[in-house]
């Protein structure tokens, strides 16, 4: 049934901010379901995701960026680059990322896994792999012969990997969070009220991710590293300029969710999807570009009225949570973290092969 309610617009950490609207009745907010995994191929997609052989030059991985101490995100604003490169977003983690339907922060995967573990190995910014030599690679490694022919998968191919690492992210999972066990505090407790009542945060981070999967304009400020530094500003114009944003060598700002839309008023500029809630714990910073150091900052953040952006709706205003209650809000976000997934059974912490090293200076290799 539609009701009038106060809605609360987020970003890509995303707290909170009134507006009148008619919505509709919110999924539940709750346990993530269960999953089905092959553990040969999770195994499988394991090794892959911490070995460094699966970027063109040798050094970095998946893991590289998306570290399980800080789970599986990164600890920086910015997310690394490939050597020589910058980058221009926060590193998302990829715990739960297997129940999303739409990834990256402006949402330009709506496909599978399958397709964003592509672009990440591929793209150039980023992990740089030709995937015809990444074969080559585990060819050569007779550990991946035999590993990919226990998990049913025959010999080894670029497409078999591309399924074997999301399958491996299937096992990284929010475990036993407060939340979910109904072990939470006081102070949790009044928060989760406050979430679904007077802060009404439940109007965009709804359901077990804690998320509508849609894409807002809360005013978060621009992160100026991306266009002061040389190395992070030239991927960001590599960036726009593949995916046909207008006058890209004149931008001043992440367009977000325009790669999508690209409305000529610019009025969909600076939207980005709202992010899941769990494991916010092990995240920080936040937001889509990092500028927010600290939970309790992105809380005050958006208590204040968010911060200033043309394209931000007007109807946005402050929260007026006091001090105690937004302490308690912090106390039920940080509920919806859980164990840190650091041991074994989530990490591979053998040694790879040496045979391929890391090359020192590659952008000024000749033939």
């Amino acid at each position: 049934m539609k009701r009038l309610q106060a809605c609360i617009i987020s970003t890509t950490l995303g707290l909170t901010l009134s507006f009148a609207v008619i919505s509709t009745q919110a999924e539940p907010i709750g346990p993530l379901p269960q999953l089905k995994i092959d553990q040969a191929k999770a195994e499988l997609g394991k090794r892959l995701f911490f070995d460094p052989r699966l970027s063109g030059d040798a050094i970095i991985s998946c893991a590289t960026c998306h570290q399980p101490e800080n789970g599986f995100s990164y600890n920086q604003p910015l997310s690394l680059g490939y050597p020589g490169n910058g980058h221009f977003r926060n590193v998302p983690t990829v715990i739960n990322t297997v129940y999303k339907k739409v990834w990256m922060h402006d949402g330009r995967i709506g496909t599978n896994l399958n397709d964003v573990t592509r672009e990440m190995l591929t793209e150039d910014y980023i992990m740089n792999m030709d995937m015809r030599i990444m074969q080559e690679r585990i060819k050569q490694d007779p550990i991946y012969i035999k590993m990919f022919a226990d998990a049913g998968y025959g010999e080894p191919s670029n497409g078999k990997v591309r399924k074997a690492i999301p399958e491996y992210l299937k096992t990284l999972t929010s475990q036993n969070s407060p939340f979910d066990n109904k072990k939470m505090s006081e102070d949790a407790n009044q928060g989760l009220e406050l979430f679904k009542g007077k802060a009404n945060c439940i109007a965009c981070h709804y359901g077990p991710l804690f998320s509508d999967g849609k894409s807002h304009n809360t005013g978060v400020p621009e992160n100026l590293d991306i266009f002061l530094n040389p190395m992070n500003h030239q991927a960001f114009i590599a960036y726009n300029m593949f995916m046909g944003n207008e006058n890209y060598m004149s931008l001043k700002r992440d367009p977000g969710t325009h790669v999508q839309t690209h409305k000529v008023d610019g009025s969909d500029m600076g939207k980005f999807m709202t992010p899941s809630l769990r494991e916010l714990k092990y995240t920080a910073p936040y937001m889509h570009n990092g500028m927010l150091a600290t939970l309790p900052d992105v809380v005050a953040f958006y208590n204040n009225g968010g911060g200033k952006d043309s394209n931000k709706d007007s109807l946005l205003k402050p929260l007026d949570l006091t001090e105690e209650e937004q302490q308690q809000l912090v106390a039920f976000l940080e509920s919806l973290s859980g164990e840190a997934l650091t041991s074994k059974e989530y990490v591979w912490k053998q040694q790879f092969p040496v045979e391929y090293e890391a090359i020192a200076d590659w952008h000024n290799i000749r033939n």
